[in-house]
C-alpha cells in the first residue's frame, strides 16, 4: 500500500514534507498545542533503560483506558449530553511527530519528553479523541521513523520503518492478550500510522478469525490501493462493518502535487461526509462539524467534500480570514476538518455492528 507512495514521494522530494505529517505541529488553523480547558496528560519523563518498548507499562501508551490522557478529551460544545461508553475498543496508530531536520535520528526514541509531549497534545487530543465517546482508546508509543525517511532510499529508511512497525506490532499483540478479550475493534490511524496500520490489518485481520471483530478501519491520510487487500473490502455505506474508509484531503479545484498524478493505481477514496465513494460535490451543509485551532469549539458547515480521481477535494475552511488562507494540502485536516462526522459514524457502525452478532 504505503511503499510504493513512498517510493514515489522520494523521487520527488516534494515540499510535503511541510505539510503531510504536521498533525502534530501548531500550524494556521488546523492545530493548538495549548495545555489550557484540556484533559491534562501525565508525566513525560519515565525512563526506559531498554530500548524497546514495555506494554505493560502504562507509560510506553500515549492514550490508555487505564489513566487519564489526553485521548479522553471533549470540546467543551459536546460536553452537554456526554455520556461515554465502551461499546468498541478503537487500536490508534499516530502519525509521524519526529519532524526536525536539524534531528539526526532515524527513530524517535520512545521515552523522548518532547516528542511525546507533542505527540499528545496534537495527534491524541485532536484525532483520537474522535473515538472517546464509544470507545476505550489505545494508542501506543512507538519508535517512530522520522519524516524524513519518506523522502530518501536508503536501507537506514527501510530499518526505521521496520523499526516503528515492530512496536506497534508488539503493542497490539499486548493488546490482544491482555485487554481485548473478543470485544469489537476499530483500527484508526493517519500518516505513517496508516502505513503501519495497512501491514496491521494484513497480518492480524485479513482471512484470520479476527476479521469477524473488526467494526471498521478508518486509514486516512495515506492512499490505500484498491487492490491492496484481497478479502478486506472498502466500506459501501455509514452502516458497513468489517470495513475500512481512507482518504486524502485537498483544496478543491487545486492542481494535485506531481506525485499523485504520477500515481499508477486507483486509491479508495471515501467522503466522509457520506460515507461512499460517490463523487459528486457533498454540500457544507451535511458536515456536523469540525474541531479546529480552538480544541473546545466546533464549527458545523466547516468544509465540503467531493472525491476528486485519487484525493478528496474540500473547500476552504468556513473561518474568519479563510480569503487568506492559501494553503492547497489539507493533509493536517484530514481528521478534524470532519471530527463529528467520523465520530458519530464510529458509534453508528458499532451499533451496526453490535446488532448483526445478535
Amino acid at each position: 500500500m504505503i511503499t510504493n507512495v513512498v517510493l514515489i514521494m522520494k523521487k520527488y522530494k516534494i515540499s510535503l514534507v511541510l505539510n503531510c505529517f504536521l498533525c502534530s505541529a501548531v500550524i494556521l488553523i488546523y492545530c493548538s498545542c495549548s495545555k489550557k480547558n484540556y484533559t491534562q496528560q501525565g508525566i513525560y519523563q519515565f525512563k526506559s533503560e531498554v530500548v524497546i518498548p514495555d506494554y505493560s507499562n502504562l507509560d510506553y501508551w500515549a492514550a490508555h483506558p487505564w489513566k487519564k490522557d489526553l485521548s479522553d478529551s471533549v470540546p467543551a460544545d459536546l460536553q452537554v449530553g456526554y455520556r461515554p461508553d465502551s461499546l468498541a475498543d478503537v487500536f490508534f496508530i499516530h502519525p509521524t511527530t519526529l519532524t526536525d531536520y536539524n534531528d539526526i535520528r532515524w527513530n524517535a526514541a520512545i521515552n523522548d519528553e518532547a516528542i511525546n509531549s507533542k505527540t499528545d497534545y496534537s495527534t491524541i487530543l485532536y484525532q483520537a479523541s474522535v473515538f472517546n465517546e464509544k470507545c476505550r482508546v489505545f494508542a501506543p508509543r512507538y519508535r517512530q521513523a522520522h519524516i524524513r525517511c519518506f523522502f530518501q532510499t536508503s536501507p537506514d529508511t527501510d530499518t526505521a520503518f521496520e523499526i516503528a512497525y515492530t512496536d506497534v506490532k508488539a503493542a497490539f499483540e499486548f493488546y490482544l492478550k491482555n485487554y481485548n478479550n473478543n470485544r469489537p475493534i476499530i483500527i484508526a490511524s493517519h500518516s505513517q500510522g496508516t502505513k503501519h496500520a495497512g501491514r496491521l490489518l494484513k497480518e492480524f485481520f485479513e482471512n484470520k478469525a479476527l476479521q469477524k471483530q473488526l467494526v471498521c478501519a478508518y486509514i486516512i491520510g495515506l492512499p490505500v490501493p484498491d487492490d491492496y487487500f484481497s478479502s478486506l473490502k472498502a466500506c459501501s455505506d455509514s452502516l458497513t462493518t468489517g470495513c475500512f474508509v481512507s482518504w486524502r484531503t485537498y483544496r478543491k479545484d487545486s492542481e494535485a502535487p506531481q506525485f499523485i498524478a504520477d500515481e499508477k493505481f486507483k486509491a479508495v477514496v471515501i467522503n466522509p461526509l457520506t460515507w461512499t465513494n460517490e463523487t459528486s460535490l457533498v454540500s457544507a451543509s451535511l458536515n456536523k462539524g469540525g474541531v479546529l485551532k480552538n480544541f473546545n469549539h466546533v464549527v458545523p458547515k466547516v468544509v465540503s467534500a467531493q472525491i476528486h480521481n485519487n484525493i478528496l477535494w474540500s473547500s476552504k475552511p468556513n473561518v474568519p480570514g479563510k480569503i487568506f488562507y492559501t494553503q492547497k494540502n489539507f493533509h493536517i485536516g484530514d481528521i478534524n476538518l470532519f471530527y463529528i462526522n467520523i465520530r458519530e459514524n464510529a458509534e453508528a457502525r458499532i451499533k451496526a455492528f453490535l446488532k448483526n452478532q445478535l
